[in-house]
């Protein structure tokens, strides 16, 4: 009677290790997540949230919170990169892992806009644009080009999810950050940024319907199991909060700017279009997530995917403030409020998750 609980002890005991070598393996630079850069687009777009609806503290310190951290990651990319090339090409090339890579021209055009917006400091915001600008095209004809010409594919059920909806993200923020910079710097730089800030929203917003077809047409016509509906899902509503947040930019804008000015009823409908899509998504993605976890009791433990849950969150908080002021809205105020301190709260929960995973690796590779 007394050696089975023993052989179960034994077997729980000699489990631990296993499930820390393989914790330990996720946090090695060989298997960096192509979507690392998304804790620098959270981080990022709390901060500035936190900025917009003056909680100075928490919009400083998570500041310089994000250039330590994208200077870390900067470098293990690198690394990555250099030291296995193989690895860091072959998830470019995947289905299902290749458009994380879109979350390091977000997280760089995001961190650009945190520097003009917090820092004041406007040269590191426009190479940082560059940067970002350089990145979006290598990755987007890189990545959308190798999808379409190899040979062998996976089928559309495993293939798409909501890692895809990155690709607008990506876009999106350099529409913003442009906006943003046509906003400061003037004459005669103002007229072609605002013309590329349209032209990326437009395009971001005609990518988000393409993608959003094939990925709501896999959650209504494929078996969903609950290891399928991971947090990159909640980039559906994401993708069109940064939509929105461009949009209400460029109306701000438009005053000072024929091309929009000239736009501006355009401008405000499909920024409120986009704003309505977004938040259309909020209570399916609660209900699902309460499906995941709380009835399928899918397990929850760290995963760097959870800053895709961060981002909308934030997202949601900053584009709704800026479109309410941008449309005089003002019975939409609160809202902003709410959802700020819901993705700081979201924020602390998934850092203290990666603070243990950290501490759980080190431990590991110490034996």
């Amino acid at each position: 009677m007394s050696a089975a609980p023993q052989t179960a002890s034994t077997s729980r005991d000699r489990s631990q290790p296993v499930r820390a070598d393989v914790q330990a393996r996720r946090l090695s630079v060989a298997e960096l997540s192509p979507a690392s850069f998304g804790i620098v687009m959270a981080t990022g777009i709390v901060s500035i949230g936190a900025h917009l609806l003056r909680v100075p503290l928490v919009a400083r310190g998570l500041f310089g919170v994000n250039l330590l951290v994208f200077a870390v990651l900067s470098v293990l990319t690198a690394l990555r990169l250099i030291r296995y090339p193989s690895r860091f090409f072959a998830d470019m090339f995947d289905h299902r892992r290749g458009t994380g890579y879109f979350t390091t021209v977000a997280g760089v055009a995001i961190l650009g806009s945190q520097s003009l917006l917090i820092g004041g400091q406007q040269r590191p915001a426009i190479a940082l644009f560059a940067v970002a600008g350089v990145l979006w095209l290598l990755l987007t004809y890189t990545i959308f080009a190798a999808f379409t010409i190899k040979q062998d594919k996976p089928t559309l059920e495993e293939g798409i999810g909501g890692a895809w909806l990155l690709a607008v993200v990506a876009t999106q923020s350099l529409a913003v950050l442009a906006a943003l910079l046509a906003a400061r710097l003037g004459a005669p730089l103002r007229l072609p940024l605002n013309f590329f800030a349209l032209s990326m929203w437009l395009w971001g917003g005609m990518l988000y319907i393409w993608t959003m077809a094939l990925i709501f047409y896999r959650y209504t016509f494929f078996r969903l199991r609950p290891s399928d509906l991971t947090p990159p899902y909640w980039i559906n509503m994401g993708a069109m909060a940064i939509s929105t947040l461009a949009g209400a930019l460029l109306v701000v804008d438009a005053p000072g700017a024929p091309l929009l000015d000239a736009l501006r009823p355009f401008l405000k409908g499909f920024t409120l279009f986009y704003w309505a899509s977004g938040t259309w998504w909020i209570p399916l993605l609660l209900v699902l997530g309460a499906w995941r976890y709380l009835y399928a009791r899918f397990p929850l433990r760290y995963d760097a995917q959870y800053w895709s849950v961060v981002f909308p969150l934030g997202m949601y908080a900053v584009a709704t403030h800026e479109m309410s002021q941008a449309l005089a809205i003002e019975f939409l105020a609160p809202l902003p409020i709410f959802f700020l301190y819901a993705a700081i709260a979201a924020w602390v929960v998934v850092a203290t998750g990666l603070g243990a995973a950290l501490v759980q690796a080190a431990r590991s590779n110490d034996r």
